[in-house]
């Protein structure tokens, strides 16, 4: 029995696989093995492929009209800087004249108080009024009906110009924080603009020389050819304008043909696309705001098939660029980063409307 019991426990012997039953069995084992080795492979990403010169030119041009959009906002922001500035410092000045005031009627309560020590009359409220506190004044403004005339008056001066200093500063504070703000608003764009052009030249330095040529020469002719500062007489025939003020904006935009193009600029040696069409009419005597998108209400909105000399014409959905419309379906603009101010066709680009200034 116990020589019966340890056969039972004993592993059976295996077989040799032979004929088909071999083969079988093999196929198995490479079909189990390529399966364990894609299994362990799965977490690997595989390499993306190299965009081609197609998709790095698709991206440049994406990369750089989204700098000039960024250069529209910081430009907006630049001018509500300036603008908050100005009423910082404004306010500034007539806290100063109000302080000065207010010291010339403590004065003259000072005055009146001394003579009243001396003979032995000073009033409570004259003595509030002197206080290094104003506010206690204020706080104490019943002590006016036991005053005397000459002294009542002298006393609610005091009192008002307390009052006017206070709302003074207040506004002072809310236009700091307004200018805080803006200031915020231009490192934004300021990061972004310097962001995007770097990205646009790491991706042109991915082409090569005879790529970046291509596309060179492509953006060139979207944005109307290359003219140099030897070509600004290009297409520079008599212009019949509407106004001489319209012949004066053009007379200056020719003027610019061929220089650079450098973001936030407005003249006189570099130009970004508004701060062409800025001090184009600002040279024939019109104040035109600063943004493509407050140029396009600075005047009456034209249709296209309306278009005059001297016209602003404004491209894509946000209208972020602008131009100089000078007739025959030409414009002069500052186009982007590497192309100067030059000659082109309106129709190269999304139109999205039309001004006239004057």
């Amino acid at each position: 029995m116990a020589a019966h019991r340890r056969s039972a426990h004993r592993k059976p012997k295996q077989r040799p696989l032979t004929g088909s039953a071999a083969r079988t069995a093999a196929t198995l084992a490479l079909a189990g093995a390529a399966t364990a080795g894609s299994v362990t492979g799965a977490g690997a990403a595989p390499a993306e492929p190299a965009p081609t010169a197609t998709q790095v030119r698709a991206k440049v041009d994406r990369l750089y009209h989204d700098a000039e959009v960024a250069t529209e906002k910081y430009n907006g922001a630049k001018e509500e800087a300036a603008t908050a500035t100005r009423a910082v410092d404004a306010l500034a000045d007539e806290a100063a004249r109000r302080t000065a005031r207010l010291n010339t009627a403590r004065h003259a309560l000072g005055s009146l108080a001394t003579a009243q020590y001396r003979s032995g009359t000073l009033d409570p409220a004259v003595q509030l009024a002197l206080s290094s506190d104003p506010d206690a004044y204020l706080q104490g403004a019943s002590y006016l009906d036991r005053a005397g005339d000459r002294q009542n008056g002298l006393l609610r001066g005091i009192r008002r110009q307390v009052s006017q200093i206070t709302r003074v500063k207040a506004r002072a504070d809310q236009e700091t924080e307004r200018l805080a703000a803006r200031r915020a608003e231009l490192r934004e764009h300021r990061t972004a603009i310097r962001t995007k052009l770097a990205d646009a030249r790491k991706l042109l330095d991915t082409l090569t020389a005879d790529e970046r040529a291509a596309y060179e020469r492509a953006a060139d002719a979207r944005h109307g050819g290359g003219p140099s500062h030897a070509d600004r007489s290009a297409g520079r025939a008599p212009v019949a304008a509407p106004s001489s003020r319209a012949a004066q904006a053009i007379a200056f935009a020719h003027g610019a043909i061929g220089k650079p193009y450098v973001w936030g600029a407005t003249g006189p040696n570099s130009f970004d696309c508004s701060g062409l069409t800025q001090a184009a009419w600002k040279a024939a005597g019109v104040s035109l705001p600063r943004t493509t998108y407050t140029q396009i209400n600075a005047g009456a909105r034209v249709p296209r098939s309306q278009l005059a000399p001297g016209d602003l014409v404004f491209f894509y959905s946000g209208i972020s660029h602008v131009g100089l419309y000078i007739g025959g379906g030409q414009m002069i603009h500052a186009p982007r980063p590497g192309a100067p101010v030059r000659i082109a066709p309106v129709d190269e680009m999304p139109f999205a409307g039309a001004t006239r200034v004057a």
